[in-house]
């Protein structure tokens, strides 16, 4: 009879024990994805310290205030309003640097077909920093991905940097 009585106040707990369960592994998962940003954000200020320290050319791009700075180690030197990538096809943040440029390029992905991008430099894949005539909307996310700018601002970055000037994507 008393087995049988803790078994049933066991029983009738499970449900509290298993929610505190799933709870405790929510907040476990949570806390390692805070720890994964955290250490994302750790190396992205480590590698604009590092910049700033150097006098190369480097690229800043500002995903919260739609800005991009184009840097001489500690000096800026041309501070621009981007557009980047909406919501749903967002713009990676990390450290880059300019694999290839391209005067003009064609861009298509699942639901658009650009010719002619002007001063395309791709610094992961398909991603890259270009002239964007389409729209003038700058200071508004509302790209695939990439970073738009303003075509002669794309021309003046075009010709500043050089395949491999580092770029810091950041929120």
């Amino acid at each position: 009879m008393r087995n049988r009585l803790f078994y049933h106040r066991w029983i009738r707990q499970l449900p509290i024990l298993l929610t505190g369960i799933a709870l405790s592994l929510s907040v476990a998962n949570l806390g390692a994805s805070e720890v994964s940003a955290n250490t994302k954000n750790e190396k992205i200020t480590q590698a604009i310290e590092t910049l700033q320290q150097s006098q190369q050319r480097w690229i800043q791009i500002n995903l919260s205030k739609q800005n991009l700075v184009a840097w001489e180690g500690k000096t800026p030197v041309y501070a621009i309003t981007i557009s980047t990538g909406k919501k749903s096809t967002p713009t990676r943040v990390g450290s880059f640097k300019i694999q290839s440029k391209h005067k003009s390029t064609r861009m298509r992905g699942r639901d658009y077909d650009v010719p002619n991008v002007p001063h395309a430099m791709f610094y992961q894949g398909n991603y890259g920093i270009h002239g964007a005539y389409w729209h003038r909307r700058f200071g508004t996310p509302v790209s695939h991905g990439c970073v738009n700018v303003a075509p002669n601002h794309a021309k003046w970055l075009f010709d500043w940097a050089s395949v491999g000037t580092p770029i810091v994507i950041h929120k």
